[in-house]
């Protein structure tokens, strides 16, 4: 399998829209979810170049757990995660959603020292993410066989089915599962059992339930790093779409539900006010204390994520904690 390959391999699959119909997407879905009667912008959108660089400031904040609980995980399971990957012979790692491969990363050092049979194949949408990791790969493990694939999960998916056939062991990290709702993650899920054989291993990262504060701290840090993040939506439709909020008249909410275990965010309309937006030809009314739905987080429990399991077609082989039990990578095989 790895002497196949070369170290800057990348398979570039995506159909980048111009610049033209970016925007007319982005005006599109601007128009439909302010238009409705419980306002909402998609959080797909967070991530212009303003937004990614608070969201790599967000990590970083001593609130926010996430990251460094999983990266907690990796650190002290490392050697237990790399086995049960490497448990059944040759593999494919494919990371979905591989950004930096920071966390990955010290799965990769620890297969490489354990001598293990397997190539990596990072996925993302992004392909100067791709371009950027595959050389920073190249210098930090020049050892490592990667094959980079630019394009959609499931794009990126159908052609390794065709090109890269053989055991693979995906990773979804960072709970990213926790962005889908219910049904949601079914239907990405049960995508993703469709491109799955036995012998097969899905690694995915999941945001446990724990003390409520702990959570909405998270999302609603004391330096506002988190709020300037999802206001940051309102600057860019400013930008992007000619749009006149002033956005000094909103704020962020974040409101966590323990019983449906989700965390939401929201902008809030502090007064009575109008914007419009040029892209859209069109008007929105604000009422005062109205709000724009902008994100969910779901948050799990461990008899949660067997559950999923089950209904998807897997079993949990191993679930690995950080030491707070605040984050679990769940190990999943499938059936």
């Amino acid at each position: 399998m790895k002497d196949n390959l070369t170290t800057l391999q990348i398979t570039d699959l995506s159909t980048p829209e111009s610049g033209t119909s970016a925007r007319a997407r982005f005006a599109a879905d601007v128009k439909k979810g302010l238009s409705q009667h419980d306002k909402q912008l998609s959080s797909r959108y967070f991530y212009d170049g303003e937004g990614s660089r608070l969201f790599q400031k967000i990590m970083h904040v001593p609130e926010y757990y996430l990251t460094s609980s999983e990266h907690d995980v990796f650190t002290t399971h490392r050697q237990t995660i790399a086995r049960q990957m490497a448990s059944q012979g040759d593999f494919h790692l494919i990371d979905l959603g591989a950004g930096d491969a920071t966390k990955t990363r010290i799965i990769l050092e620890e297969l490489l020292e354990q001598n293990a049979a397997f190539d990596y194949v990072p996925v993302d949408i992004s392909g100067d993410a791709m371009a950027e990791l595959c050389e920073n790969l190249q210098q930090a493990l020049p050892e490592l066989h990667s094959h980079a694939v630019v394009g959609d999960y499931f794009d990126a998916l159908d052609w390794l089915d065709e090109h890269k056939p053989g055991r693979r062991v995906l990773l979804f990290l960072g709970s990213n599962i926790g962005n889908f709702n219910p049904e949601e993650r079914q239907s990405f899920l049960q995508k993703v059992r469709s491109h799955m054989r036995s012998g097969d291993m899905l690694l995915v990262g999941m945001d446990l339930c724990k003390e409520p504060e702990t959570i909405l701290r998270a999302y609603d840090d004391a330096a506002g790093v988190t709020a300037a993040f999802n206001l940051n939506l309102l600057h860019r439709i400013n930008r992007e779409l000619g749009g006149n909020f002033i956005v000094e008249q909103f704020k962020h909410f974040a409101l966590y539900n323990p019983q449906k275990g989700v965390m939401k965010s929201f902008i809030i309309s502090q007064q009575d006010q109008e914007v419009t937006v040029q892209a859209t030809g069109q008007t929105f009314q604000f009422k005062a204390w109205e709000a724009i739905h902008t994100e969910n987080s779901y948050k799990f429990t461990l008899a949660l994520a067997e559950t999923i399991g089950q209904e998807n077609g897997f079993e949990v082989k191993q679930v690995f904690q950080d030491k707070n039990q605040y984050f679990a990578d769940v190990l999943y095989a499938v059936t």
